[in-house]
């Protein structure tokens, strides 16, 4: 049986991806800190997914040790490891350096960048000893641009885009492939609200070559298709999916 991972899955991004991945025939192991909002998301996607699909809920903190091998014995007991999803990431919605405390800043990093540095160090190796799989991170807009969110969250996600260059070419001899997608605006619990506001559509429609911002699916499915075998000599690359806005 085909089983993948999918951290920060109670909501958003990763409940998105989640869904997209159990419709198309893959059985899951979803993460989220949040045990009640992470079994109600489990619920969902359960309803959305085809007969004989297994969605297994492990709430816990993708940055402790026990709790990453709960996924694993969960993803063991599925029949294996296919694919691992980084989304699990925290938000501290500041515009300027000097904003956010270090102790925000380092807040932001143990979970972004760290959390899923820990999630690729327990289960790149687990993939290629199972013969491949795919690795899918979810970043930011704000690594590859100079807008960001205050130097934790930018450079958390700046650090997650590096790394998983890193893992394409330290594991694709062993048939591992890795791609980082870079959101940028996307409605989500997350991110509060921001945009969603009346003013916030004003502005996609004057900065966003589409002319809105995105919805959770919009990055779910390009996480589905570089994960399928359809994107099979994708890997190391970075995916800005905002609707143009960063060529704009």
């Amino acid at each position: 049986m085909s089983v993948a991972i999918v951290t920060g899955a109670s909501r958003g991004l990763g409940e998105a991806v989640a869904t997209g991945l159990a419709r198309t025939g893959w059985s899951l192991v979803v993460d989220a800190r949040d045990r009640v909002a992470l079994r109600a998301a489990a619920d969902r996607i359960r309803a959305a997914a085809p007969e004989g699909i297994r969605v297994v809920d492990v709430a816990g903190d993708v940055t402790d040790a026990a709790h990453r091998q709960a996924l694993t014995d969960a993803a063991v007991a599925l029949g294996g490891l296919d694919l691992l999803v980084n989304n699990a990431g925290v938000l501290n919605i500041s515009t300027f350096i000097s904003a956010p405390s270090l102790d925000a800043a380092r807040a932001e990093m143990e979970v972004n960048y760290f959390g899923t540095l820990s999630m690729c160090r327990a289960f790149a190796p687990a993939l290629a000893a199972n013969g491949g799989g795919a690795i899918v991170t979810i970043a930011s807009t704000a690594a590859i641009r100079g807008h960001g969110f205050g130097a934790g969250y930018t450079a958390s996600k700046g650090g997650v885009d590096a790394l998983t260059r890193l893992i394409a070419v330290q594991y694709g001899a062993a048939n591992v492939r890795a791609n980082c997608i870079c959101p940028g605006g996307v409605d989500t619990p997350m991110t509060g609200g921001v945009f969603a506001t009346d003013e916030a559509q004003a502005r996609a429609k004057r900065h966003v070559p589409l002319g809105r911002y995105a919805q959770p699916e919009d990055i779910g499915d390009v996480a589905v298709f570089l994960l399928s075998d359809d994107a099979r000599y994708i890997s190391g690359q970075t995916f800005p999916v905002e609707g143009g806005a960063t060529i704009a």
